[in-house]
């Protein structure tokens, strides 16, 4: 299928792209997993299916799904392999900023439809004023999908010339996400860990890097694209593509106990696990924990969807329930 064809507003045909690409992932997951990085032959896959640009604008030649088609995308990622799940989180989370970026910076950044975008929130560097620009220095851990990332952002918080923070007009720390290409990223093998380890998820960092300020985004600043997608939260989205691995996960985890118990019996006993009325119970309350959390959350999506489609401003209840039943959901996985 080609690229062209995703931008249809009919889901199913980039859906049948990610259920391609997850079956890959199933098949890789345990030389991922040795790897401790996604290969950059699944992470191109992933790109050419759309996954980093599910939340991009159409104007800039992203696929803009609603935040139902998201969740489902990387349920279904997370199903056939964790790390892939949560790397298609982070790389269509970042592909949000390009709503807020300058036009011209937008198209440079996600011209390409292939391009595979990652960033770290947090504010763990600093950024100094130099003349129309900014001299940025820090080091960000956790930065998941890096080693195949193309661009990458990073959390600052903003400094004066003797390091003192700036302060906006509500005398808060100034905050802003700067994108770094891949060669300007030095890349730590710090990511030696026991779960989701094919996410690469090292540090990376950068040092007394000159950047033009059109390359960054005041945090939390209001998208410059007003169509529905960008009147929803910023991390009510993030919050939902979290638990939405998590559901993907949790859902696979059942699926292989399930096929488990089918072959495994406690030792001096010809009983199979799924033949024991106990385990029976606790594998029918497990799926109907999971299903429930899960149908909260599409419920929670879809009020603040229609909220956001029509045009008005989600209220402060809309925000709690996103939160609430992300939360919910990704408990109720790890569960």
């Amino acid at each position: 299928m080609t690229l062209n064809a995703l931008t249809t507003p009919d889901p199913a045909p980039f859906l049948a792209c990610i259920d391609a690409v997850a079956a890959q992932a199933d098949r890789e997951s345990d030389q991922n997993e040795a790897a401790r990085s996604l290969s950059p032959g699944l992470a191109a896959a992933m790109a050419e299916a759309g996954a980093y640009r599910m939340l991009v604008p159409q104007a800039h030649g992203g696929l803009e799904v609603s935040p139902q088609v998201m969740m489902d995308a990387l349920r279904r990622l997370a199903y056939g392999d964790g790390a892939a799940g949560w790397c298609a989180m982070i790389g269509a989370t970042t592909g949000l900023l390009a709503a807020t970026l300058p036009e011209e910076t937008a198209n440079t950044i996600f011209a390409d439809p292939r391009v595979i975008p990652c960033g770290v929130t947090a504010p763990m560097g600093t950024a100094q004023r130099k003349g129309d620009g900014w001299t940025v220095s820090g080091r960000w851990s956790f930065a998941s999908a890096s080693p195949n990332a193309h661009w990458l952002a990073g959390g600052c918080r903003l400094v004066d010339e003797a390091g003192a923070p700036l302060l906006d007009k509500h005398g808060s720390p100034e905050q802003r996400l700067f994108f770094f290409r891949q060669e300007q990223v030095t890349r730590h093998d710090t990511w030696h860990v026991s779960g989701l380890c094919g996410t690469g998820s090292g540090d990376m960092s950068v040092e007394g890097l000159e950047l033009d300020e059109a390359f960054s985004v005041p945090l939390g600043a209001a998208p410059r694209v007003r169509t529905p997608l960008y009147r929803f939260p910023t991390f009510g989205l993030l919050a939902l593509g979290v638990a939405s691995v998590a559901i993907g996960l949790g859902e696979r985890a059942l699926d292989e106990w399930a096929e488990l118990a089918q072959k495994k019996a406690p030792a001096g006993s010809r009983r199979r696990l799924a033949e024991r009325a106990p385990v029976q119970l606790a594998l029918a309350k497990a799926e109907a924990q999971l299903a429930s959390a899960r149908a909260f959350m599409e419920q929670a999506a879809e009020e603040a969807w229609a909220c956001a489609a029509a045009g008005e401003k989600l209220s402060s209840e809309h925000r709690r329930r996103l939160r609430l039943a992300a939360s919910h959901g990704t408990w109720a996985a790890a569960e």
